[in-house]
């Protein structure tokens, strides 16, 4: 099943935080978007932020083949047998379409986070005696016990804010078999102070949490690329920016890291919960 989900999912696929909107007088527009991406050929949408099926059933209804992924579903914040009744359900009514993104969070975003692998592992054990197949879900995986976990324990890995050399590096970990499906932001600009600025933008979210910073130190950052917004080394890392050429270099060293598929997530002035449909359209003819 694991080689389906990968068939399925294709290349690459769009992560979003916008798709995820909960105001019902967002849904038409919502639904156009989603026909959109699939019609361009992006096999998979990855709803970001704290997602549930219930944020997916409105794409997978206005769509006929796109996969919907959550990226991620927060465990503290959703209980293991909730989880796996809301799988069932859209399971039922449209199978094969939903993905469960499950990770830990960060501790400055769940006030209850404690021992976090080992309440990933209690919550996989939930999902097990709830019947959710384990080759319907992925885990938010960084660092080396995570990875293994996604290995033995799931279909394989959604990495968020990660180079190509972690990718190798969870390629490795994970053997052959899993879905490895990293995150990689693009940020459609060519002069460079301008699109390093916008990375820098973004990057204020993560750079204090310690998930993210823990995972860019083990992969040959020092703390001195931490500061000030992040270093151009650290920026030009995590971010494909540039012209088309540039752009789809960055893409390509991720599959030549050992990704089965890329979750494009557009970086630019619009704010982070925008539909940037003409990016996404730009980025379907760069990938041909």
């Amino acid at each position: 099943m694991t080689t389906a989900l990968k068939e399925t999912v294709g290349r690459y696929g769009i992560w979003s935080v916008g798709l995820r909107s909960e105001d019902p007088d967002r849904r038409g527009e919502l639904a156009e978007a989603a026909a959109e991406l699939e019609e361009l050929g992006y096999g998979a949408v990855w709803l970001g932020g704290n997602t549930s099926a219930a944020h997916a059933a409105p794409l997978i209804e206005a769509t006929s083949r796109l996969t919907v992924g959550t990226s991620i579903q927060s465990i503290w914040q959703h209980e293991a047998d909730a989880a796996a009744a809301a799988f069932a359900e859209l399971e039922s009514t449209h199978p094969g379409r939903f993905v469960l993104g499950l990770g830990v969070s960060h501790a400055r975003l769940a006030e209850q986070y404690r021992r976090p692998y080992s309440a990933l592992v209690s919550y996989l054990d939930g999902l097990d005696a709830a019947g959710m197949p384990a080759d319907r879900r992925v885990l938010a995986a960084l660092g080396p016990k995570s990875l293994k976990l996604t290995r033995d324990r799931s279909a394989g890995a959604i990495p968020y804010l990660v180079t190509p050399e972690h990718t190798a590096h969870a390629r490795e970990a994970l053997g052959e078999g899993p879905l490895l499906a990293p995150e990689l932001a693009v940020v459609p600009e060519t002069d460079p102070a301008r699109a390093r600025a916008l990375a820098r933008e973004f990057l204020e979210t993560y750079l204090p949490l310690p998930n993210y910073t823990n995972n860019f130190l083990r992969h040959g950052f020092t703390e001195d690329d931490l500061v000030d917004g992040g270093s151009d080394r650290l920026v030009d890392a995590l971010f494909a920016w540039g012209d088309d050429t540039a752009i789809r270099a960055k893409i390509d060293a991720f599959f030549e890291a050992g990704a089965d598929h890329v979750a494009l997530q557009v970086v630019n002035e619009e704010p982070r919960d925008a539909l940037p449909r003409k990016a996404w359209r730009d980025l379907a003819a760069l990938l041909g």
